[in-house]
């Protein structure tokens, strides 16, 4: 195989690699039951005049399944870090007792876990569609390849791989789903 389709290949990897990354990361956001200080990550506080991510500017930990506890590095930010997880609108009641912030994370009900399931998949079907717009974008790229003098068998053979990557990569992406499908169901 020539050098142009090499490159062609290992960049359409990359970029589905990269969906796949970008799905994983979603699903952390999808709360399953379970306290996480991922749960957060999408806080940001005003942190003497910048938005500053939760995790820069306080210690998050949990305690225990249901509880995530924040420590914020200077005192004065507790009323802050509040006011921003209210403002995020994740579903939290943050508590403050002069120290800590703490949060009690609520059981989810089925319905919460029907919604959170389907969260879940319209995620992975983004990921999906952006596998295959890679994959299409590099089937052009071999068929202007092909127009440019590259043999038409070498240029079938990187289609047919391409289509394999695809193949893989939609498969993980069932993979990934099923996964934490089980994940949210689970009581």
């Amino acid at each position: 195989m020539t050098e142009e389709i090499e490159f062609i290949l290992d960049s359409t990897k990359e970029s589905m690699t990269g969906s796949i990354a970008h799905l994983e990361k979603e699903f952390l956001n999808i709360r399953a039951g379970k306290a996480s200080p991922a749960m957060l990550g999408s806080v940001f506080v005003d942190y003497y005049g910048a938005q500053t991510p939760l995790s820069q500017i306080a210690n998050l930990n949990v305690p225990d399944a249901r509880t995530i506890t924040i420590q914020p590095y200077e005192k004065s930010m507790l009323h802050p870090i509040e006011k921003a997880i209210m403002v995020a609108n994740i579903g939290f009641n943050p508590m403050n007792n002069g120290d800590v912030i703490i949060i009690s994370v609520p059981p989810l009900t089925e319905e919460r876990r029907r919604d959170l399931a389907k969260q879940a998949k319209v995620e992975a079907e983004d990921a999906k569609v952006g596998i295959r717009n890679v994959r299409k974008d590099a089937n052009n790229e071999i068929k202007k390849l092909e127009k440019d003098g590259t043999s038409e068998d070498i240029c079938k053979t990187a289609e047919e791989e391409v289509q394999n990557l695809t193949n893989s990569f939609i498969r993980k992406v069932d993979e990934l789903l099923v996964a934490k499908e089980a994940e949210i169901m689970k009581v």
